[in-house]
């Protein structure tokens, strides 16, 4: 048994069901219920899969069907328990000028000691960001500065440091684009992902 991510789009899940079965491809949906799409090719034979549950078998006439649910789980129930967590992404959102975090985001940094928590094997990644006022320098270093508050609060509360890795972009990457100068909150803040 085989389990394969297609890119933003789609877990496939293939098993070799016998010689003259072939393989069941499966296409699950998201979390969110979205789906990509995968292609199955059998000689001159190609069946596109993008709905959810779309499947086919290899070893038949390559027709694409819909698979129950229940199938699926029977089928690859030790597949589907053994996928990693999939990736989060949070913000935390800074007062100006400072690492100071915005009441509204301590409660995140809770989410996100939890997250890691149910991780056996976490990685992080924490990017500091500002808003434009400020000179450049300044900007990079503050960012710097409120990923480093970031891993210092994560370090204080268990997590390994070694497990990070922390990046300061300043002013570069804002989310809201701005002309210099101009205070924009959401552009001072720290993303962080866990994985």
């Amino acid at each position: 048994m085989r389990i394969v991510h297609i890119a933003a789009a789609a877990l496939m899940l293939t098993a070799l069901a016998g010689c003259a079965a072939g393989d069941l491809v499966v296409v699950l949906p998201h979390e969110d219920g979205s789906v990509g799409g995968v292609s199955v090719t059998k000689g001159a034979r190609q069946v596109l899969l993008d709905k959810p549950l779309a499947a086919t078998k290899t070893g038949g006439g390559l027709d694409a069907f819909t698979i129950e649910t229940a199938e699926v789980d029977k089928r690859f129930s030790d597949a589907l328990a053994a996928q990693p967590v999939a990736p989060r992404s949070y913000s935390l959102y800074f007062e100006e000028g400072s690492t100071r975090l915005h009441a509204g985001s301590k409660a995140v940094l809770q989410e996100i000691l939890a997250d890691v928590a149910r991780r056996p094997s976490a990685e992080i990644t924490v990017i500091g960001h500002t808003d434009r006022i400020g000179k450049v320098p300044d900007n990079d270093a503050l960012s710097r500065r409120r990923a480093a508050a970031v891993v210092d609060f994560l370090v204080t509360n268990g997590v390994k440091r070694d497990i990070m890795s922390v990046a300061g972009r300043g002013e570069r990457e804002p989310i809201v684009p701005t002309p210099d100068e101009t205070e924009e909150p959401r552009n001072r803040r720290a993303e962080i992902s866990v994985r």
